[in-house]
This record gives structure tokens, C-alpha cells and sequence, in this order.
């Protein structure tokens, strides 16, 4: 297995370590657990090593035309400093992956993709986008991306930076001194928290006694380490998709509800031509959530029912610890799809009750 720069770290602070996507990782903490995390992060903040996430910088005269070529988003829209979250597209206007997009300059640009399909978009990038002015470059191993998410987070990471951390909003980052480390400091998160991701170059040694003084400075704030089980229940509870489950190839950006992050109007784009005549005949399914009102937690890949048919699964599913209720998303038809439409999912051996209700199912107060 892979090993993260901090991964040395997550053995001191007594992580249960697993496989995932081919990376050595905690899924919680032996002096924790996930529920305790999940609320951590709610309430105070959780610590999070996301170093496996794939790092890929276009650079050239025309990386802007790349990256618009390849992602359904407007990146023209962007300015120095700002972060874009946008899909990877197939010529079907389906997901390659969905990733986040970040103007360093007009000839440079990071876009951060997902650990587990970071070999197969690079790959993708280069053979969809070679054929303009621009350097791609996948420089995953080379980085070290620790998140610090929850209400206390801006209060921890002052203590390690002279960077102004107030001056930058949400979806936008800045460059500054962590500790010695220069390091890109950006605030956007994957928990429906507040929250900070700081990625820079460093060795094992460097990057895990970081972590380790982020963990033991967060301690007198309610600050926690936490692992992928607790990233799973928080990102579902806010509603946000996970590739693999809930985006794939195989569903496009209109039917997975995801409308606000395409703009038909910017120019020519992988995956255009469908997804105009897709919007011009209509979809016939659409991603929701669902709060199951039977007994029971609904999770990934369970049978989901409608009118007493198998329709699809259970895309992702999960007791969500703060909601304290069992919540999930999945894709039915779009006459089903109306908050308070009733369908239900195979649990076992039973049939349980379940209900549309309106994303986000959490929402931070501001």
C-alpha cells in the first residue's frame, strides 16, 4: 500500500489503518471513533490528511482553453486566487470525476482530483487535451494537503500562520508560511463545515509532525483527528456527492442535479453536444435524498423500489450521527422526485419505507 507523508503520524495518534484505493489510511482513532469525530468536526473541528487526493497543474499559453475543454464549468470566470468546483467530462456529459479548479495565474492552474482516479484522469487530460499549448503535469507524490474542518478551525490553523486567514473566502485560497512550510492555504472542505486545506512540499518527517502539532494544539479546542469513516457520514450529511457512488460515467451532469456547475454557453466542451440535447428532450431520472421513515439504515448498493419494482440502488446511505436519522441519495424517476414522495428500500429481507426530501439534509449555520 501507498503511504501518505503524515502517515507515521496517524500511528502515534492510534489509527485504525485500512486499505483504501490502493493508500494505507485511518478510517477513525482508537481514542475516538467515528461518531465522536463526525460530531467533533460539527461542533469544534476535526484534523484531516487528504495528502492521497491527486494534485495535476496545467501550465502554458493555452491552459485555459485545456481546462475548459475538458470540465463543464466556466474556469474563464475564475481570477487569481479563486476555486471552481467542476466535473471532468466524458463526450457523453457524463463524470470522468468531479473535481475542484483553482486559477494560480493565466498560464497556471491546479485542479484537484480524486485519489482514486488520479492515474486514470491524468491519463484522460492527456489524451483529450494534448493537443493544446499547455504542460500537464500530475504532482500528487510531490504533495502533502492536511484539512482542518469545523467551526474552530480559522482559530487553530492562526496559531501555525501569519497568513490572514479571515481575508480568504470561501472557495478561494491564498499562498503563505505554515510553520516554515510555503504552503497553498485554501478554504473549501468536503463536510458542510468551515474549514481550511493546506498543501505543500515536504518529507515524511516534516509533513507528520505537522500533523501531530495541529493534533495536539486542536486538543484544548475540541479539535480532533478523524478519519475516512467520519469524512464518509459528514460529506453525506451535506449532501455532497461522492464519485463511485453517487457520480460515474454512467450518469450525466443533468441527472445527477448538478446543473449549477454546467454552462452550455462558455464554448465547445467535452460531452456539450449530449448534454444540450439531453437538456432540450428532458431527463428521465435525477440524483436525491431520501430520510428512511422505517426501521432501518438504508446503504450503498441496497435495492431501492418504486411501485413495488426494483429501480435502482441505494447510490450512498448512512445513519448520519448529528441528524441522529438514517439518510441517503439515490436516482429515481423524475415524476418521484417531489419532496415528500414516498418509495422504498430493500434492508435485508424487508422492504422499508423512505421519503424525498430536499438537499442539503444539513446546513451549517453562518
Amino acid at each position: 500500500m501507498k503511504k501518505t507523508k503524515p502517515n507515521k503520524a496517524h500511528h502515534i495518534l492510534n489509527g485504525k489503518m485500512i486499505e483504501f484505493v490502493g493508500w494505507e489510511l485511518p478510517v477513525q482513532y482508537a481514542d475516538s471513533g467515528l461518531n465522536e469525530e463526525h460530531i467533533a468536526v460539527r461542533t469544534a473541528g476535526g484534523l484531516f490528511d487528504v495528502s492521497h487526493m491527486g494534485e495535476v497543474f496545467f501550465r502554458g499559453p493555452q491552459a485555459l482553453d485545456a481546462v475548459q475543454y475538458l470540465t463543464c464549468n466556466n474556469a474563464a470566470k475564475l481570477v487569481p486566487g479563486k476555486i471552481q468546483y467542476s466535473g471532468l467530462m466524458t463526450e457523453n456529459g457524463c463524470f470522468v470525476d468531479d473535481l475542484l479548479v483553482h486559477m494560480i495565474n493565466e498560464k497556471e492552474y491546479l485542479l484537484v482530483v480524486n485519489a482514486a482516479n488520479t492515474d486514470k484522469d491524468f491519463k484522460h487530460m492527456k489524451e483529450k487535451a494534448g493537443h493544446f499549448d499547455v504542460e500537464i503535469k500530475n504532482e500528487s507524490d510531490d504533495y502533502t494537503q492536511i484539512a482542518v474542518q469545523g467551526p474552530k478551525a480559522e482559530q487553530l490553523l492562526s496559531q501555525f500562520t501569519d497568513t490572514d486567514l479571515t481575508a480568504i473566502k470561501y472557495y478561494h485560497f491564498t499562498f503563505g508560511k505554515v510553520r516554515k512550510l510555503d504552503c497553498l492555504i485554501s478554504r473549501t472542505g468536503y463536510t458542510g463545515e468551515d474549514g481550511f486545506e493546506i498543501y505543500f512540499k515536504a518529507d515524511e518527517k516534516n509533513s507528520a509532525n505537522l500533523f501531530l502539532e495541529l493534533a495536539e494544539k486542536g486538543k484544548p479546542l475540541g479539535i480532533i483527528p478523524t478519519g475516512l469513516g467520519a469524512r464518509d457520514t459528514l460529506r453525506l450529511e451535506a449532501s455532497m456527492p461522492l464519485y463511485g457512488n453517487d457520480i460515474d460515467d454512467s450518469h450525466t451532469v443533468l441527472e445527477a442535479d448538478l446543473e449549477w456547475i454546467l454552462k452550455l454557453k462558455k464554448g465547445d466542451f467535452l460531452g456539450k453536444e449530449a448534454l444540450e440535447k439531453q437538456k432540450e428532450q428532458g431527463i428521465t431520472r435525477k440524483r436525491i435524498g431520501f430520510e428512511v421513515t422505517g426501521k432501518g439504515i438504508a446503504r450503498h448498493e441496497y435495492p431501492v423500489y418504486v411501485d413495488g419494482k426494483q429501480y435502482g440502488i441505494v447510490n450512498s446511505g448512512t445513519f448520519a450521527p448529528f441528524l441522529k436519522k438514517a439518510v441517503g441519495m439515490t436516482y429515481l424517476p423524475l415524476d418521484k422526485c417531489q419532496p415528500g414522495t414516498e418509495f422504498e428500500i430493500g434492508i435485508r429481507d424487508r422492504k422499508v419505507s423512505a421519503r424525498v426530501v430536499e438537499m442539503p439534509f444539513y446546513k451549517r449555520e453562518k
